[in-house]
């Protein structure tokens, strides 16, 4: 049964009140465990029966009226089930919302147990990606990069962590800075050991100022204004905050910069490292690197051996500016210098490493001021004394330091230095790349270093054909002809070379020393130089093979300089001007000189009434391997050099086929007027030919008349010593091409000089012997495939038409072509026994 709400029960006790005189029941008293329902009901009923009936029967005693017990039961039982339906509607309401309760607990449960399950399976998948495993679809790394992550949270948590520590310490700071005007907390930092911290702050507190007291330099009078008008000092500011913590930093960076320097002296690196991560601040670690390289021991010492003398004895600096002797090397402080900066670069790298943390830095400016200090002083000191010697000590000193600090770059990089065992870093690479090229700029600027070879190159070639163009300019002139014009161009440039080489000694600007030199070079004593007319031997007019080889040498060390000194871009201009200088001094001045003279002395011996004097020949065989040699030189070594710039290479390549015809064409000539020569007496030999040697008497002895005439002997004598001499002078093909021209000189001259004798049959045999001779000769020579086989052997078969008889002739001039059988007829009418009846017989058949 149901219990009474409240409101039932007040009710029950209004409404038999009246009727059970005053009980009145509580909600209490219906939840008592004692409440029994018939009790209850026995005991109203008993309230409601009147005591006079308890008693016993009396006839004036009043009925029992049950209406209103009734009414209070119908009113009960109204209002109960009021209060059951109510009651059940509450229980439906609260039995849908458990059902919805555990509805929403179960999908909960669900969903808490699937997010167990899928949590479950990442610490596995995490737990299996970390201890190496993992299954097959998922990434090997995927474990790992979550750890990252985690990791990488954790430390920015810790970094805003300590961002907010630093920020609350700043306030504390500035508060101080600017209420009380000091910074006792940045010191207490500081005796403790943070100055790396404390310097942050500082720059930070200063940072503060600069924005919360921009005026914070203005003096401030009693009542907090500036003066002139100056604004107010901003509110909680009471002190000059800017001028406190610069001279906080001024302190704490001289502090910094004397531990530095004292761990420096220790040496403790982990101290210098710290002193330098806190200076970092300050100018960006200038202060602390400039500290650190003045102080090192190496440029101390260094500084005061800046004045030091230039080592080396003076058989070294005569060889450095002798340029027939090998180059010495570089100069041997400088050398010292460069191997003590090696190994002190190497040394320092490891403690530059191990004291900056921003050691690359430390290290550029360590290479820029030895670079810049210590090398380049002593560089210049090396370079300034070379000068003053010559211009050839000059470059060769330029070319020997370059390759020796070259070397010194190449090992530094390689080494690694600061990435040691690595190379080195890309910026140190560039920075020594940078330091080298900055050190000699000076020397390469513009066309300054071709024009110191073309200057030094032009002196030494000047010195050396000095004697020779003076012997060729006072050779005695030809009358004018037309050899005589060709030789004036060469006695020109002889003579200006000469007078602009004396011109050079006399001025003052040249170093006594290379003066010396060139004196020397050139062959002259130094009191010969003050004389304007110096003595020259005809030696001193021949060509030298050696005098050439000397100045392909000196071009072949100035290219060679060249390609290592000056841009790539530079070598083919490099080329064409050294190779210019060459083509006109060996060319011009020295070959083509040495042509004319011979084309002078060649053309000379044309009609000489004694036999031509060939001497000229001798000189041929020099010219044409020195000629040679420039060729080959040209052609194999300087020319290749220009292939990049295809302008140049077409040009050298003009000037150079130029130069070549005309010595060629020259030296051509020279061999023309020789053959000329030569043939001109072959005529004048045979011309002296008797009538009688090819008609002699009828009582001549056979064997006398057998043997070669007077004339005969004078040309084999003759030729063979123009043979002699031509081989010797000549070689290939202009050998062989001059014999043959003169073995087909000679055939002419000879066929037509048989022309002018009538030949008997003994004098048959004298001809005979002649023209053998005269073939047995020829074959001798090294005509080579010039001359056409059995060319000679025409005047041995010219010789038997005047032995033979009629029969043997007529035989020998069947099958000969019209025009070989006239020119063998005129042979023939030269026979002495022409008019015969067989002779005229054979005429006639012809």
């Amino acid at each position: 049964m149901s219990r009474p709400s409240a409101d039932s029960a007040s009710l029950l006790s209004h409404t038999t009140s009246r009727s059970t005189r005053g009980f009145n029941f509580t909600l209490e008293y219906f939840s008592n465990k004692d409440f029994i329902v018939k009790d209850f009901i026995e005991a109203l009923s008993d309230s409601a029966i009147p005591a006079s009936r308890k008693s016993g029967p009396s006839a004036d005693r009043a009925h029992f009226d049950p209406k209103p017990l009734i009414r209070s039961f119908e009113h009960a039982l109204t209002r109960l089930n009021g209060l059951s339906e109510e009651l059940e509607e509450r229980e439906n309401e609260l039995s849908g919302a458990v059902r919805r309760a555990e509805s929403q607990h179960n999908q909960n449960v669900e969903s808490l147990g699937r997010r167990l399950d899928q949590a479950i399976d990442q610490f596995q998948q995490l737990d299996s990606s970390l201890n190496g495993g993992g299954a097959e679809d998922v990434a090997p790394d995927a474990g790992g990069n979550v750890a990252v992550r985690i990791g990488e949270r954790l430390e920015e948590l810790d970094r805003q962590r300590q961002r907010a520590q630093d920020a609350r310490f700043l306030i504390e700071c500035w508060q101080e800075v600017s209420q009380r005007g000091t910074l006792d907390i940045l010191e207490d930092m500081k005796r403790r050991g943070g100055t790396v911290r404390c310097a942050h702050i500082a720059r930070q507190l200063l940072k503060i100022s600069a924005r919360l007291d921009p005026d914070g330099s203005q003096a401030v009078n009693g009542n907090g204004n500036a003066p002139n008008g100056v604004k107010r000092r901003p509110l909680g500011v009471k002190h000059n905050t800017k001028e406190i913590i610069e001279k906080f930093l001024e302190n704490l960076e001289q502090d910094l910069l004397s531990n530095f320097d004292e761990y420096y002296r220790r040496p403790n690196y982990d101290g210098m490292r710290e002193c330098a991560v806190a200076l970092k601040d300050f100018n960006d670690g200038a202060s602390v690197i400039a500290t650190y390289v003045n102080q090192h021991s190496f440029f101390i010492d260094r500084n005061q051996l800046i004045t030091e003398e230039l080592t080396g004895d003076a058989e070294t600096w005569d060889r450095l500016q002798d340029p027939d002797a090998e180059p010495p090397g570089v100069e041997p402080s400088l050398q010292s210098l460069v191997d003590e900066v090696k190994i002190v670069v190497q040394e320092e790298s490891a403690i530059i490493k191990r004291a900056f943390p921003y050691y690359e830095e430390v290290l550029i400016r360590f290479l820029q001021r030895i670079f810049q200090q210590s090398i380049q002083q002593r560089l210049e000191m090396v370079l300034e004394k070379a000068n003053e010697l010559s211009s050839l000590a000059f470059l060769r000193s330029l070319q020997a330091s370059r390759t020796y600090i070259t070397t010194l770059v190449d090992d530094l990089k390689a080494h690694g230095l600061t990435e040691h065992p690595e190379p080195v870093t890309s910026q140190i690479a560039a920075t020594l790349d940078q330091q080298l090229e900055d050190l000699f700029v000076p020397y390469f600027v513009g066309s300054s270093y071709i024009e110191r070879e073309k200057k030094n190159l032009e002196e030494l070639y000047s010195s050396l054909l000095l004697k020779y163009t003076i012997y060729h300019s006072r050779r005695r002139k030809m009358p004018t002809t037309y050899f005589a014009s060709l030789a004036q161009r060469g006695k020109e440039l002889a003579a200006s070379a000469r007078d602009a080489y004396m011109e050079r000694l006399d001025s003052t600007d040249l170093p006594p020393t290379q003066k010396a030199m060139l004196l020397r070079i050139a062959g002259l004593k130094e009191d010969q130089s003050e004389k304007k007319e110096i003595e020259v031997t005809e030696e001193d007019g021949k060509l030298s093979l050696s005098t050439a080889k000397r100045m392909l040498k000196w071009l072949a060390e100035g290219v060679g300089r060249g390609l290592e000194l000056s841009p790539s871009s530079e070598t083919p201009k490099d080329v064409q001007n050294l190779l210019n200088l060459l083509l006109t001094h060996m060319g011009e001045i020295y070959l083509e000189t040495a042509l004319d003279a011979a084309s002078d002395h060649a053309a000379s011996q044309e009609n000489l009434k004694t036999p031509p004097d060939l001497t000229h020949l001798s000189s041929l065989h020099t010219i044409t391997t020195i000629l040679h040699l420039l060729q080959q030189t040209t052609g194999t070594i300087l020319l290749p050099l220009a292939t990049p710039n295809l302008t140049i290479r077409r040009e050298i390549e003009k000037s150079t086929n130029a130069t070549m015809a005309t010595l060629e064409s020259k030296l051509s000539n020279i061999l023309n007027l020789t053959l000329t020569a030569t043939l001109n007496w072959v005529s004048k030999c045979l011309a002296q030919q008797k009538k009688t040697d090819f008609r002699p008497r009828d009582d001549m002895d056979l064997m006398a008349a057998s043997s070669e005439t007077p004339a005969c002997q004078a040309v084999s004598q003759f030729l063979t010593r123009v043979a002699t001499q031509s081989t010797s002078a000549l070689s290939g093909r202009n050998l062989s091409l001059f014999l043959s021209e003169l073995a087909l000189g000679l055939r002419s001259l000879v066929l037509a000089h048989l022309l002018k004798f009538t030949v008997s049959q003994f004098g048959g045999i004298t001809v005979s012997k002649d023209m053998n001779r005269y073939a047995e000769m020829v074959r001798q020579w090294p005509t080579g495939e010039d001359l056409v086989p059995g060319a000679m052997d025409v005047l041995v078969d010219v010789s038997q038409l005047f032995v033979v008889g009629p029969e043997a002739l007529r035989e020998r001039l069947r099958g000969a072509s019209a025009s070989d059988a006239a020119e063998l007829k005129q042979f023939i009418m030269r026979r002495e026994d022409v008019g015969s009846v067989g002779v005229q017989a054979v005429l006639n058949a012809m």
